[in-house]
């Protein structure tokens, strides 16, 4: 049984780790998405039931794309009321299963990045916004329905629905697997960027599971945000993004400790924080406001996490231009979640009293009704004003609401720790929408 368990373990990392190229190669071969996650699942059973007595293959990326291709020649030949283009393409596939298995030979753009396509195709104007977003997090993320629903803070249901209309609009409306040039690419970017960050924020402070973070997710984003930079150099917000995710990550490293517990941002250890990202960061912040004197939402929080980054200690941050900052943002995007991040700084600056009188003006929010992080702020703020009852029952209310094992542990803590005496408020950068999240 423990080896089995090994076993499942290992496929579901893998998993995380290539079901979105694997998706994304896939379309890019049979052109379309919703066939392409139907190979990929299947590729991924074949694991299950193989590797159990075969053991992992040396490169498990490979052996699922070579089996989910399989899968997509025996899909061409079984249906024979197919028409004759994709009878042509079932042949291609054959021959090219034969001769080239490296598939990214055959790229004809200058981008050359499979993942890009996928986002743009995601992002395609046919969908609505809230579908375009899920339907990304699932193909590119690798998130489940409910991970997904949590984060957008909306019922699994409505996920479900929304992806699946989102697969079958794109089949219907024969949308390109390509990434889009001129005035259509600009048009898309706001999607783009919106996608790329909830993917990032998925990694940083994971929403369910046992581990508080998934690195993997974090890279993936910076990756594809800086390609996204490159193929964008003249718009502020595609930088101002890049930047707010590499001053985020250089945070990685202090924010679990040895046991992968959290380690909430006044209990790092600066010291380990990445300065070539917070570097790299703020060169692109900087770069950001050339293009724009007056900064987007992006770079809004590119510099609220930029007043984190340059303070060598807690005391020296400077909380007054973040609320300013946090002020701006919510003028620009308003958001449940942004205010929520405002009454914190509103108390870092001016004492809990003043954060706590924001904090109650938002429970009354429906979309925060089971949003874990406000009954977490809320008890932090009550701990600060020695009010250890009610924050022990804040404190309870928050863990039993998150999905998140390692953020459980930590809010029973505050739980047990309530008559000890005050805690650090931890702050967090948070997007300007409702489906992001005030962590640190």
């Amino acid at each position: 049984m423990a080896a089995e368990n090994d076993i499942h373990r290992t496929i579901d990392a893998v998993w995380r780790i290539e079901s979105a190229r694997l998706i994304a190669s896939l379309t890019r071969i049979v052109r379309d998405v919703g066939l392409a996650e139907d190979l990929a699942q299947d590729a991924l059973l074949a694991a299950l039931e193989q590797w159990q007595e075969s053991g992992v293959p040396d490169n498990p990326g490979a052996w699922l794309m070579a089996t989910a291709k399989h899968r997509a020649i025996d899909h061409f030949r079984r249906n024979t009321r197919l028409d004759r283009k994709h009878e042509e393409l079932g042949r291609e596939l054959a021959a090219k299963e034969m001769t080239v298995p490296d598939l990214d030979s055959a790229l004809d753009d200058d981008v050359g990045d499979d993942l890009l396509r996928l986002v743009f195709m995601s992002c395609h104007p046919v969908l609505s916004t809230e579908a375009q977003v899920a339907l990304t997090l699932r193909l590119l993320g690798g998130l489940t329905t409910e991970e997904i629903a949590r984060a957008f803070l909306v019922p699994e249901p409505t996920i479900a629905q929304r992806i699946v209309r989102a697969k079958r609009t794109l089949s219907e409306n024969r949308v390109p697997f390509e990434v889009p040039r001129g005035a259509e690419l600009i048009a898309r970017l706001s999607s783009v960027l919106g996608v790329i960050y909830l993917i990032f924020n998925e990694g940083y402070s994971a929403t369910a599971g046992d581990d508080w973070m998934r690195p993997a997710l974090c890279e993936e984003a910076l990756r594809l945000g800086r390609i996204l930079a490159g193929l964008t150099p003249r718009e502020p917000e595609v930088h101002g993004l890049v930047a707010l995710m590499e001053i985020q990550a250089s945070r990685s490293g202090a924010r679990t400790g040895p046991s992968g517990e959290p380690i909430l941002l006044f209990d790092q250890n600066r010291a380990h924080w990445d300065q070539l990202l917070i570097g790299r960061g703020l060169a692109a912040l900087a770069h950001a406001e050339k293009l724009d004197a007056v900064p987007g939402p992006y770079a809004l929080q590119a510099q609220i996490a930029a007043c984190h980054a340059r303070a060598r200690t807690p005391d020296e941050t400077d909380w007054s231009r973040i609320v300013t900052l946090y002020g701006e943002l919510a003028r620009q995007t308003p958001s449940p979640v942004v205010e929520l991040n405002r009454a914190v700084a509103v108390a870092m600056a001016f004492g809990p009293a003043a954060g706590l009188a924001l904090v109650d003006a938002l429970t009354a929010e429906r979309s925060l009704q089971n949003y874990h992080l406000l009954p977490s702020v809320r008890g932090d703020l009550l701990k600060k004003l020695c009010r250890f009852d009610e924050a022990r029952a804040e404190f309870a209310r928050a863990a039993s609401l998150t999905q998140n094992a390692r953020e459980r542990e930590l809010l029973l803590e505050r739980v047990r720790a309530c008559g000890s005496g005050s805690t650090s408020l931890a702050p967090q950068t948070s997007a300007p929408s409702s489906t992001n999240r005030t962590r640190t």
